[in-house]
């Protein structure tokens, strides 16, 4: 299963070359390009990576982070033109292999670099959500200022 699965990393991530450079890319990239169908290939595969993952007891924390590591991806997809150049540089799928592969039992246990890139998203994640929330609180007491004034 796991060759099957660097095949697909590979594939999606690396596979390609860009003439007299050490740059490498991907499908994922040229996929992006097409509306629906680039949006879906990472994704599966990420599915297909934590489960192989949970079969083989990766612990929870270094499921988090390939979680975030495509969460990341999902991310940089979304930017028109600029996401597909982001996917050349951020392989969360190869990225993710390499999680399952190294921490597989029995295998190494998470390092104190997991846990901080897991809690230090989550910290990232948790402040993105409170912005909107914020100032829709700010607009709401401008309103209600405007409300009272009147």
């Amino acid at each position: 299963m796991l060759s099957w699965l660097r095949w697909w990393a590979d594939l999606l991530d690396t596979r390609f070359r860009v003439p007299g450079t050490n740059v490498r890319f991907g499908v994922d990239p040229i996929l992006s390009l097409i509306p629906g169908l680039g949006d879906l290939a990472s994704p599966a595969f990420t599915l297909l990576l934590l489960v192989q993952g949970l079969r083989q007891r990766v612990p929870k924390v270094v499921i988090a982070r390939m979680i975030l590591n495509a969460l990341v991806d999902a991310l940089i997809g979304i930017v028109p033109i600029a996401g597909t150049v982001g996917d050349v540089f951020w392989r969360a799928n190869t990225a993710n292999l390499a999680l399952v592969e190294r921490h597989a039992r029995p295998g190494r246990a998470p390092s104190r670099g997991d846990y901080l890139f897991v809690f230090g998203a989550a910290a990232v994640f948790g402040l993105l959500a409170l912005v909107p929330f914020l100032l829709g609180i700010w607009i709401a007491a401008m309103i209600w200022r405007h409300v009272i004034a009147s």
